[in-house]
């Protein structure tokens, strides 16, 4: 029998230790125990809570509040190169691929030190340093949240793209990942080292052939010395995705701007690195309350102390401005805004 608490407060529960109550709070310890809180009648609204990693909380939220703590890692089956994982939801990112990592399975080390849940990794589409959940995803179960229905979604009807799926959008408030399958190699790995500074990490460790460990070692010492530790400062990593724009604006604007670094992609446009937009406007390390921006990465907004939801949207948008006065350029959140803004 699941438990209801009132007016429970927050600030544990998201990364950005914002101190926000729920008016109603469970803590779901199981599948059956979701569908129980879902079907509950006499809460006229119900908000999902995973790891708390990627929203701002800017009030506190009149509904029960069901936070997902289901744990468990079940192989479904192997082959001599490759394994599948069910993982359920409420298992934390990090540790689970550290798992994976101890085990000798290949393909999550380049999203070492990500925070939040298993279940809300699909959400996102989380990616780093050239690898994105996307790769290694076979399917996930979501329930219903007015049926309490199992359905099952593969890769294609997740809708996968740049820190988006199914989920953020027609999904959104319709369903709750409970758990998802990850294949993984055994053997034979593929090693991402193109990327950003992990090939540079790794030659400065003096490795030359480099094994999974070792670049999970790499992403996590570069993302230590650019992100800080939730643990100690309240952030949400990056707040902003990097905005695609066209060859012709990316032009425009490097006629300006030299330094301008750009990617092409794949499906068209270049990706311009928000971070160094932000740092152009003059950001990186300014305060705006109790809330600020990270002096070491322009991209990451942070709790100074007991900064307010509000405080930390109302630094967004000034910074979501001053990019499209200076560049013309519109930047979007990456950060979920409860309630959307």
């Amino acid at each position: 029998m699941i438990k209801i608490l009132e007016h429970q407060s927050l600030k544990s529960y998201n990364t950005f230790g914002i101190d926000t109550t729920a008016r109603h709070f469970v803590s779901v310890q199981s599948v059956d125990e979701l569908r129980e809180a879902l079907l509950l009648e006499g809460y006229s609204k119900k908000f999902i809570l995973g790891g708390g990693s990627n929203i701002l909380l800017t009030k506190s939220l009149d509904a029960l509040v069901i936070h997902l703590a289901i744990k468990g890692i079940v192989p479904l089956w192997e082959d001599d190169e490759q394994i599948a994982l069910k993982v359920m939801a409420g298992e934390v990112w990090h540790p689970f691929v550290l798992w994976t990592l101890e085990h000798g399975y290949g393909g999550l080390e380049n999203l070492s030190l990500i925070p939040g849940n298993v279940g809300t990794a699909p959400i996102q589409n989380i990616g780093a340093y050239g690898v994105e959940l996307k790769d290694v995803f076979q399917q996930c179960d979501a329930m219903s949240m007015e049926t309490g229905k199992i359905h099952t979604f593969s890769k294609d009807e997740c809708q996968f793209d740049y820190r988006d799926s199914y989920f953020k959008r027609e999904g959104k408030g319709k369903y709750v990942i409970t758990s998802v399958v990850f294949v993984l190699t055994k053997k034979d790995h593929v090693h991402n080292t193109s990327y950003g500074a992990i090939q540079a990490e790794l030659e400065k460790r003096g490795i030359e052939q480099a094994d999974i460990k070792d670049i999970s070692d790499a992403v996590i010492t570069i993302r230590e010395s650019k992100l800080p530790d939730p643990a100690k400062i309240g952030n949400s990593g990056s707040f902003f995705k990097n905005p695609v724009i066209s060859e012709e604006s990316y032009q425009s604007i490097k006629k300006e701007h030299a330094a301008l670094p750009g990617y092409p992609q794949d499906e068209g446009g270049i990706k311009v690195p928000a971070g160094w937009l932000i740092e152009q406007c003059g950001f990186k390390g300014m305060r705006h309350g109790n809330a600020g921006v990270y002096e070491k990465q322009a991209l990451v907004l942070i709790n100074l102390g007991n900064a307010t939801g509000e405080e930390v949207l109302e630094l967004a948008l000034k910074i979501k401005a001053a990019v499209y006065e200076k560049f013309g350029v519109h930047i979007q959140p990456e950060v979920n805004i409860i309630p959307q803004f």
